[in-house]
């Protein structure tokens, strides 16, 4: 990535809270007008990446620039950053028009340069009429877009998201998240969006980074993340829960599955192979696949599938989420997820069916 198209430059972000180090040499850059998502679990450190980039937490290490300038020791107020809060922290005695032009009134600014800017903002984020209403009675998606407004009237070079849809009805969390990925490219603004939703990451980022105990685990497009995993922790974050123990040998010209207890022998693509789980030469390796329930399909127990591994069990538990029946299968002594749009009873035996290319390899190292 070029210098002059960097907008935002993390570099060995350390962030200590008491004896605690919840941020652990992070490095991250964005590009200008790029929507970085910052997905993990709760504790992860990406709430705590988000307010260091805006100045809320002190650096213990490492330097955080914007535009080329470092701004690891200003205040929040000279960064030209801005940030939505989770909980939007509007001020409930204020109109609209007056939440929003608060920065720009904090800055100086004169009263017909905010009220333009009000004014731009209210017709973008479809709240004109709205100007004069205390924010109290609005809705929640009204409320998140006087937010945003609020931080966007500043003009900031950066826009920071602390999961700000979080507080939305499933329905109008997925109208709004669509309307903000639209907003941010059409004004162009590099923003860092802080989410534990992996399908919320998905949609809105350009790219994802996956934070673990306060280390980045994985930096990528949605498609990188999503397809080539490069841990176990980011391919069960990423949605392959399932886990089956394996024994992978390198047979010289072919890469096969190991016959198993529940399972046939099955050629694999030896890249695949090589990639994940044969990097120390060895003839034979215990891997642990990783694979997502939406690849699998249910078949005969017996039926071999052209290109899958086939594994035996039978059926635990079943219920009904819309659309498919997911079931819970038992192979030896563990459980597997797999939908199918056919039902099944508990005690049927079945075969799921998972293409090997389907499959994430690791070593086993336990």
């Amino acid at each position: 990535m070029a210098e002059s198209a960097v907008s935002l430059e993390v570099r060995d972000a350390t962030v200590f809270y008491g004896a605690n180090r919840v941020l652990d040499q992070v490095s991250l850059s964005a590009a200008r007008g790029e929507f970085i998502a910052l997905l993990g679990a709760s504790g992860c450190g990406k709430t705590t990446l988000l307010r260091a980039i805006c100045g809320f937490v002190p650096l213990a290490g490492g330097s955080i620039a914007v535009g080329g300038r470092e701004i690891s020791g200003l205040p929040p107020d000279k960064r030209n950053v801005a940030m939505v809060f989770q909980s939007y922290a509007l001020w409930p005695h204020m109109t609209v028009a007056q939440n929003i032009g608060y920065g720009l009134k904090l800055r100086g600014a004169g009263r017909a340069a905010i009220g333009l800017r009000i004014g731009e903002l209210l017709t973008m984020l479809r709240l004109e009429g709205l100007a004069e209403r205390k924010v109290t009675a609005l809705s929640g998606g009204q409320r998140q877009r006087v937010a945003l407004g609020r931080a966007l009237a500043i003009n900031p070079q950066i826009l920071l998201l602390d999961e700000p849809l979080s507080n939305l009805d499933a329905r109008i969390r997925e109208e709004v998240r669509h309307e903000i990925k639209t907003l941010q490219q059409n004004l162009g603004i590099t923003t860092v969006h802080v989410t534990h939703d992996r399908q919320e990451a998905m949609v809105m980022a350009d790219r994802i980074a996956i934070l673990d105990a306060g280390r980045a685990a994985q930096i990528g497009t949605p498609e990188q993340v999503y397809n080539r995993p490069n841990s176990p922790f980011v391919a069960s974050f990423m949605g392959a829960t399932n886990i089956v123990p394996l024994v992978v040998r390198d047979e010289g010209e072919r890469v096969r599955i190991a016959e198993g207890p529940f399972s046939d022998a099955i050629d694999i693509d030896p890249e695949l192979a090589a990639a994940r789980a044969l990097r120390s030469g060895s003839a034979e390796t215990q891997v642990d696949a990783h694979f997502r329930s939406e690849d699998a399909n249910l078949c005969p127990p017996n039926q071999s599938a052209p290109g899958c591994l086939v594994l035996r069990g039978d059926i635990a538990q079943s219920s009904y989420p819309g659309g498919v029946y997911r079931y819970a299968v038992r192979v030896g002594p563990h459980l597997h997820l797999v939908d199918d749009a056919r039902r099944f009873t508990p005690g049927d035996a079945v075969g799921i069916a998972v293409p090997v290319t389907a499959l994430h390899l690791y070593k086993q190292t336990h």
